[in-house]
């Protein structure tokens, strides 16, 4: 499993393009807003030979969806997402106005639902879904026993976690999910992180104040 990573959008959300060495590619959180980061998305994509079979938003908050109707328009391939934050689609031209933005695309809906314990797959990769909400109500994650990675969105960042002040948040959910369904995984595991770098399951277990 390969992982390329890109960070777009005033909000520096973090976009990932996981593909194998069949070409097949999964986009998780097309962040793109400016033309430019839209330009290099579809540059990596092309250059490289591959075959968008997916779109996964591990929350619908503006910042990891920007980019889904350039995606859909130019990959033909629509996002899917948890039905509880489905609302904020809906919403999405009021919360770019929030921070004294303007949508580039209109807004598409969702292609497709996820739910605790789909698996999607990627070839011979799979990823299992975990539901974690609490920074929204649909927040989900992306788990990969096989390559010892998880894709978490806005749930977990190193030495913090995802902010619960935004509607449908819930500190306490968030903490139960992560303590749960994260810090029970194996130490070695590499958290992809909606915002800033990578960490462990093992490094956060230790050093994250919040947990």
């Amino acid at each position: 499993m390969n992982i390329q990573q890109f960070t777009f959008n005033p909000f520096q959300e973090n976009t990932y393009v996981v593909y194998n060495d069949e070409k097949d590619a999964l986009i998780i959180d097309p962040g793109c807003y400016a033309e430019e980061e839209e330009k290099a998305l579809h540059l990596f994509i092309t250059s490289n030979g591959l075959n968008v079979k997916m779109v996964v938003n591990t929350h619908l908050h503006i910042d990891h969806t920007f980019g889904n109707a350039f995606v859909e328009k130019t990959f033909h391939v629509k996002a899917s997402a948890n039905a509880a934050d489905e609302f904020l689609i809906k919403d999405m031209d009021s919360q770019a106005r929030i921070f004294g933005l303007t949508l580039r695309n209109a807004v598409t809906p969702l292609g497709g639902y996820l739910k605790e314990g789909d698996k999607i797959t990627l070839g011979t990769d799979s990823f299992e879904i975990f539901q974690i909400p609490g920074h929204s109500p649909g927040s989900i994650v992306l788990y990969s026993a096989h390559n010892d990675s998880i894709f978490v969105g806005d749930v977990l960042f190193q030495g913090s976690i995802g902010r619960t002040d935004l509607q449908g948040g819930n500190y306490q959910s968030l903490i139960e999910g992560i303590q749960n369904k994260l810090l029970t995984l194996p130490e070695k595991t590499i958290v992809y992180c909606g915002h800033g770098p990578t960490t462990t399951i093992g490094h956060e277990k230790k050093n994250n104040p919040f947990l």
